[in-house]
């Protein structure tokens, strides 16, 4: 059985765990993502509310770079590699730059958050639209039974468009991906376009999104609508739920997403917010019953094969 190497906390990562674990914050966020057991939307709220550099700095070193926790090795991400016989074959990336909403989505882990708009942008110095710059806002929601409010989050991440590129290999004939790393753990991430209007034909502007994943806790994928608007138009829908079958996808399986963006409640990003309980015990909200690598890796415990 490979277990956690606890020393490797301080002989590898010392820096980042002492960072970590010196302010009430980086505890409280360890502590609240020991509790999600895996969860993801749970994860996302932990972050929203105790996220940092420190945190992030941590968790790369610890579970990634040096593997201070043993986890499943040789995980089967083929099913990321399978795509979709509907992917839009003559894709124009230009006609994905600026700002996008996405309103309605099937993933309640990932697609679902409130208040979600996506800006695409040329990097700068490129001559052409074959990578993009994407632009992620939305926001977290606090349940009421516990204040009410909200998290806003911005982040970005970098897309190269495959479609675009003839001579590159893309076997699974994915419109673009993106890599990298959110919250300090590594994701990979293929995105087929499989329906889109241009705003002719009486069709307002969309994009339908299927997409396909994977992290260090495993596979996953999800689609969303992108409008021009914060709601998706009605007479966009027939063309949506169309080639949403197409692409084996049941629109009615969607959820809309509430892009109100309400300012009657309050917005809880603060510094400081969470500061006010402190621990010394910080192996045990690692490693012990409800840490962070219950998150991670969830039955971590157990036995996995070299």
């Amino acid at each position: 059985m490979e277990q956690s190497d606890v020393g490797c906390f301080i002989n590898k990562c010392g820096i980042q765990t002492k960072n970590l674990f010196s302010n009430p914050r980086g505890i409280k966020g360890v502590s609240c993502l020991g509790r999600c057991k895996g969860e993801q939307s749970c994860a996302t709220r932990c972050f929203a509310e105790f996220g940092s550099e420190d945190l992030n700095e941590w968790l790369s070193c610890t579970i990634e770079e040096n593997e201070c926790v043993k986890v499943p090795k040789n995980v089967d991400n083929s099913a990321e590699d399978v795509g979709y016989d509907a992917t839009v074959k003559a894709f124009n990336p230009q006609s994905l730059v600026g700002k996008w909403y996405k309103t309605d989505g099937l993933n309640p882990n990932y697609d679902l958050f409130d208040c979600q708009a996506n800006e695409f942008k040329i990097p700068q110095g490129s001559r052409d639209a074959s990578e993009l710059d994407m632009d992620i806002f939305f926001r977290v929601l606090r349940p009421k039974e516990f204040g009410g409010g909200y998290w806003e989050n911005a982040l970005t991440e970098h897309m190269v468009v495959d479609a675009v590129q003839k001579d590159a290999p893309n076997p699974t004939g994915r419109t673009m991906h993106t890599e990298g790393k959110m919250y300090g753990l590594k994701f990979n991430e293929n995105w087929y376009i499989v329906g889109e209007s241009d705003g002719s034909k009486d069709v307002p502007p969309f994009k339908l999104v299927a997409y396909k994943g994977h992290t260090l806790q495993g596979n996953y994928d999800g689609a969303f609508v992108y409008a021009k608007t914060p709601q998706l138009p009605s007479t966009a829908i027939p063309a949506v739920r169309e080639a949403a079958a197409k692409a084996g996808l049941d629109f009615a399986k969607f959820t809309r997403i509430d892009n109100t963006c309400p300012t009657t409640s309050v917005a809880l990003n603060d510094p400081d917010a969470g500061t006010g309980t402190s621990t010394t015990d910080w192996v045990d909200l690692v490693v012990g019953e409800g840490g962070v690598i219950d998150w991670v890796v969830p039955g971590w415990r157990g036995e996995y094969n070299k």
